[in-house]
């Protein structure tokens, strides 16, 4: 067995059905007395008092979260932050809402409670990235980890069927990542390991009966997983190239993921072949990438960059920046190589090994 550091995080995680209730609770350990909760309209709609919700310890709220988290976002959010003084953060939402928190927290060290209502994940890092003139940047600090995540799977079950599948992919990216991470450990390897079992049987149960309780836990609980190994060990070729794409073009987030995904695990395929027949195991199947590639057009997603909005012309630029402050990778990221794989992907072409 490989030598390893296997390092917990000192959260306090409630999951779920029904937890939401006990967000005055949680507040009250963490000493939240005046919290500004950062919720959508359509979030507000759903959940209907926040202030009762949170009993009555909210100082206001602030509903402009972005995907990518951008800095003048942020900004806006630091003014709110200015103006009502509030002694903690709630953030209820996907991504956009988390990446906002971490941000608010990573400049005021405020304390973070986390309710999600997607399959994102990235409540469970202390990684938060921000995005300034088209470019994303990641850093990490102990301030950007949440105290606490409260996983309510009765807050799922109204996420569209087809977004529910795109961030269960965007979740399984992280954890098929982490099985061939530098860092990797026996202990995040079973997570990763689990958590793609359990994404890769529950999402077509999600798609066809949105509504499927036991689904909707067995989904959420493979994102949790992913979270843990997202936060844990250091992502690779596949996060770099998300996030250089995303953020260049504008590029909804969920579905950078999924177009990348078979294409990022074949390049690494030939370089990481025990983890992948690992993750190959978990999904089924007798090849990894391609298991996910038939497993997302099986379930009706899109295939290509082209079809949500990179344009052509911008294979080029990507590929030049994707080499630049490269993240550590079981194969090496060549330029010319990582053109190939952005032209296959923009046309949606099977994913190609080597």
């Amino acid at each position: 067995m490989q030598e390893f550091t296997y390092t917990a995080s000192p959260m306090r995680v409630v999951f779920g059905s029904g937890t939401i209730k006990r967000l005055p609770d949680e507040l009250e350990r963490l000493g939240i007395t005046r919290a500004l909760v950062l919720a959508t309209p359509r979030q507000q709609a759903e959940l209907g008092d926040l202030a009762s919700l949170t009993g009555l310890r909210m100082a206001g709220v602030f509903g402009g979260a972005i995907v990518h988290t951008p800095l003048a976002v942020t900004e806006r959010a630091m003014q709110a932050v200015d103006e009502l003084k509030p002694d903690g953060i709630v953030a209820i939402g996907a991504g956009a809402a988390t990446g906002l928190s971490k941000a608010i927290a990573l400049r005021t060290d405020l304390p973070q409670l986390v309710v999600p209502t997607s399959y994102a994940g990235s409540e469970m890092t202390p990684v938060l990235g921000e995005t300034k003139d088209g470019v994303k940047t990641t850093q990490s600090s102990p301030k950007i980890l949440p105290e606490a995540v409260i996983y309510d799977v009765n807050l799922t079950l109204s996420m569209p069927a087809r977004f529910s599948v795109l961030s269960g992919f965007n979740a399984m990216a992280h954890s098929l990542e982490a099985l061939y991470a530098r860092d990797r450990n026996p202990v995040i390897s079973l997570m990763a390991h689990e958590a793609i079992a359990r994404l890769a049987a529950a999402l077509p149960e999600v798609s066809a009966r949105p509504n499927d309780v036991g689904a909707r836990t067995d989904a959420l609980y493979g994102a949790w997983l992913s979270g843990v190994c997202l936060g844990s060990v250091g992502m690779a070729l596949h996060h770099k190239l998300c996030h250089t794409v995303g953020a260049l073009f504008d590029l909804p987030h969920a579905e950078t993921h999924t177009v990348l995904l078979p294409h990022t695990i074949a390049y690494n395929t030939p370089a990481a072949p025990d983890a992948l027949d690992r993750a190959a195991s978990a999904l089924r199947t007798s090849d990894a990438a391609s298991g996910v590639f038939e497993l997302e057009r099986r379930l009706k997603m899109p295939m290509s960059l082209a079809e949500i909005g990179m344009p052509e012309d911008g294979i080029e630029r990507a590929a030049e920046l994707a080499v630049k402050n490269p993240y550590w990778n079981p194969r090496a990221i060549e330029q010319e190589a990582i053109r190939d794989l952005l032209r296959r992907a923009w046309w949606g072409a099977r994913p190609q090994s080597g």
